[in-house]
């Protein structure tokens, strides 16, 4: 029984759907079938005689009643668009058919004047809405008594209270959806702006990932290729060296690469079987990666104050911002240049890093027009951080990268 009451009820409500749509693209046919009802009514009441049976006057011409007949229903078919000025035309008829006592019921038609006012109009316009509708009713009970003039005008204040009641409830409803689906708007706006942002920032993610390792395993393949190649003429021995690491190079950048890859097909495809994935890397990943770059020719020195006792992702920040400042030393830093890392932490989770080399710049700033720098400074941004990247004071030559992670905010 319920769900065929819910069945019912969805029926009916999306046939009232239905037909609000209609109305709202062709509202001339309703207020044709609406008002062309109306008149057939009141010509009824006319040519068959029903309003002799409440006139308090028979002695007057058929042509009159025929007249205001008309006048009361007709002007019916601008009641939505203009109810007001309906209910200023009406009002002469209304005077009339009090003063001749004729007392047509077509009359009451006034009241559907008086619904559409409360539902379109502000709630100033009922009052002499109001005025408009009662004063022919008590001119008619003066000018043809019928009993006490009570018995006249309170019914037709009360009809009026009704009608009026009906059209702010309609209103009220009405405006309520309207909110409730401008709410829905919004929302649905809202959630595809936040899932744009989303989207914009995994794609900055991913490129700041994509950077780092392509551009870091790059720099070193091109270094150990660089070395091999003068190597070979003299000694076989170190460009076979070479050519290894640049086997083992390619090969852990082809398997990052793959890492990221499954992480984007894990994204875009929920049901697909979850990728087997590699950490990222932290601070215990800082001795290989050093290792690497002095295998392609770059002498790095390391001093290291205090242990770290930092969150993974705050490690993984650490560790970008090292390898991008070797990759770009390694890049720009030309012959005869060496690097140097600072890393100092504190007993609160605060670390500094700083790395400099001793490279021969060319007026280029290292990752000037790339992802390096503001790949660096967006990781930085992420935990608060600062980050400071620029030539090193004269007389010293070469390059700097200061980066400072404040203490770990509890969440």
């Amino acid at each position: 029984m319920l769900v065929s009451e819910g069945a019912l009820t969805h029926h009916i409500q999306r046939l009232s759907r239905r037909i609000r749509a209609f109305d709202h693209r062709h509202p001339l046919v309703w207020d044709l079938h609406l008002t062309g009802f109306w008149v057939t009514a009141a010509l009824i009441d006319y040519a068959g005689g029903g309003w002799l049976n409440v006139t308090r006057d028979r002695d007057n011409p058929s042509w009159l009643v025929l007249a205001l007949s008309l006048g009361l229903s007709v002007p019916l078919l601008r009641r939505r668009a203009h109810p007001r000025a309906v209910l200023l035309t009406v009002f002469p008829f209304a005077l009339v058919n009090a003063w001749t006592g004729i007392a047509l019921q077509a009359v009451l038609l006034q009241l559907l004047v008086v619904f559409h006012i409360a539902l379109r109009r502000p709630a100033r316009n009922l009052w002499w809405a109001t005025a408009l509708i009662t004063f022919p009713v008590a001119l008619m009970a003066a000018r043809h008594p019928q009993g006490s003039m009570d018995r006249d005008i309170i019914p037709v204040l009360m009809s009026i209270a009704v009608a009026a009641a009906i059209g702010i409830t309609v209103r009220t409803r009405r405006d309520h959806t309207e909110a409730l689906e401008d709410r829905a708007r919004r929302l649905e706006i809202e959630r595809d702006q936040q899932a744009q942002l989303a989207a914009a920032a995994e794609r900055a993610r991913i490129a700041r990932e994509m950077h780092d390792i392509i551009g870091h395993n790059l720099s070193v393949i091109t270094g150990l290729a660089d070395g091999g190649k003068y190597a070979a003429a003299k000694s076989p021995e170190r460009a076979t060296q070479a050519l290894d690491a640049i086997a083992t190079t390619s090969r852990q950048a082809l398997t990052e690469l793959r890492r990221l890859l499954d992480v984007l097909r894990e994204e875009h495809h929920p049901r697909a079987p979850h990728p087997e994935l590699t950490p990222q890397p932290t601070l215990t990943d800082l001795a290989p990666l050093i290792e690497r770059v002095r295998a392609a020719g770059l002498p790095v020195r390391t001093t290291i104050d205090g242990s770290p006792t930092l969150s993974p992702g705050r490690q993984l920040t650490v560790y970008r911002v090292i390898q991008e400042s070797l990759t770009n030393t390694l890049k720009h830093g030309g012959p005869g240049t060496s690097a140097h890392i600072e890393l100092s932490y504190d007993d609160k989770g605060a670390v500094t890093a700083t790395v400099t080399d001793t490279g021969h710049s060319d007026g280029t700033a290292p990752g000037t027009g790339g992802r390096g720098l503001p790949g660096m400074r967006e990781r930085t941004a992420l935990y608060g951080g600062t980050l400071e990247a620029g030539p090193r004071p004269h007389p010293e030559q070469g390059w700097r990268v200061h980066l400072h992670l404040p203490e770990e905010q509890p969440q």
